[in-house]
């Protein structure tokens, strides 16, 4: 008896020219932005419009929501931090292969945690992270409470000095957009639509045939990557990590960032990140009313645009963003 594949969920359009033109406009303003702006702010906002996109790609279109994420952002970090500092490994190497054990470390997280559905999920997702928070505080080589400070920019294949923030800012947005692309390519293959109808429909797309455990890991592992490339990358510009990268609050904020821009869509995170991290360096003088300034927008934003405010513009406009 012949095997049959089961059919792959229908896909209207792969190629969306409203997606494709918003990914364009934003890659010319970003182009342009260090003229304007701090490089170096554009460049740490760059990295987490990064951790926004890995996040989205797993709750905006596999519906898995993790509350624990920054345990791939911070491992990253602290593992390309500890390569370039310690090791001595130029700063590319040291993010590929921080990238990679990022990658490694979601598989055998997800592992675990897509065993279970919903709320379990989430809360199986936040004591991973706890534990590899308290590892890094624990571990030797993280230095606890201090971290790993003063890492080397270095050279880019021993060419490109990583030093001058504007040239280090057109490296960060030549990876950001390389994330972008990939997340963008992703969510429209047929892998994305088995994800999307995972997160529409899982039992039907059980009884459809597909392996839906496998999806989502493979989904997982590559969210955990492109938060690892993120946090690597985070990890030259600051020329630091620290436990906030690995933190639950870390977690928190890459949340927040997809829900204000807009879950789902593939420039919304990119909004909301730098929105979130625009507030965070403009209303530190106000101290602790910072946070409650922070609260009340995303109130706001929660009540007044459901979508985000990526996903509302383009329901408005009727194309995809």
């Amino acid at each position: 008896m012949s095997t049959i594949a089961p059919p792959a969920p229908a896909i209207a359009k792969l190629a969306r020219p409203g997606e494709i033109y918003a990914i364009a406009v934003l890659a010319l303003a970003l182009g342009a932005a260090p003229f304007a702006v701090y490089p170096y702010f554009l460049s740490v906002a760059l990295c987490f419009a990064l951790f926004a996109c890995a996040f989205n790609l797993l709750v905006g279109y596999c519906g898995l929501l993790s509350f624990g994420h920054a345990l791939f952002f911070g491992a990253a970090s602290y593992f390309a931090a500890h390569m370039a500092k310690v090791w001595g490994w130029p700063p590319g190497l040291a993010v590929v292969a921080a990238t990679c054990a990022a990658g490694a470390l979601g598989l055998g997280a997800g592992a675990l945690s897509i065993r279970r559905q919903g709320i379990y999920f989430s809360m199986i997702t936040l004591a991973l992270a706890q534990m590899g928070y308290f590892l890094a505080v624990q571990a030797p080589f993280t230095h606890g409470e201090d971290g790993i400070q003063a890492v080397p920019r270095g050279h880019l294949f021993g060419l490109v000095d990583l030093g001058h923030d504007l040239t280090l800012y057109y490296i960060v947005l030549i990876i950001f957009l390389f994330g972008l692309l990939a997340t963008y390519r992703i969510v429209h293959s047929p892998f994305g639509a088995v994800l999307k109808a995972i997160r529409e429909n899982e039992p039907r797309a059980i009884s459809l045939g597909y392996r839906v455990e496998r999806y989502k890991l493979v989904a997982f592992g590559l969210s955990a990557a492109l938060a690892g490339l993120a946090g690597a990358t985070k990890a030259i510009v600051a020329q630091s990590a620290t436990l906030t990268d690995v933190y639950w609050t870390t977690s928190g904020e890459v949340i927040l960032m997809t829900l204000v821009g807009g879950m789902g869509t593939i420039t919304g995170p990119v909004v909301g990140a730098f929105i979130i991290v625009a507030m965070q360096n403009y209303l530190s003088t106000f101290g602790q009313w910072a946070m409650v300034i922070q609260g009340a927008i995303f109130v706001v934003c929660v009540l007044a645009f459901r979508r985000g405010l990526v996903g509302e513009a383009a329901a408005r406009l009727k194309i995809s963003l």
